[in-house]
């Protein structure tokens, strides 16, 4: 599990790209470099990081589930995931 400050950031980082993007898309079409540096650091959706929505992992993210590896193949070994099956040979 990641430290409730990790994922609490990532919400604050979420949230601030969100709220700056309007102004930075102008900035950036008007080529005003100077004024794009002068927006928070962490309005920059570059700065986000993909985590898991259980435990906040940030490494072995499945995007289409939104979920780390490990937390993925627990769920669907309880059958907690529709649509995904165990494979067996």
């Amino acid at each position: 599990m990641a430290k409730e400050s990790m994922k609490a950031r990532e919400v604050k980082r979420v949230k601030l790209a969100e709220k700056y993007a309007a102004k930075r898309a102008a900035l950036k079409a008007d080529g005003n470099y100077v004024g794009l540096s002068l927006l928070p650091r962490n309005s920059n959706p570059i700065r986000q990081r993909n985590r898991c929505k259980i435990t906040g992992r940030p490494r072995g993210y499945m995007r289409q589930f939104g979920i780390s590896r490990i937390t993925f193949r627990e769920m669907a070994s309880q059958g907690l995931i529709p649509g995904v099956r165990k494979a067996s040979w």
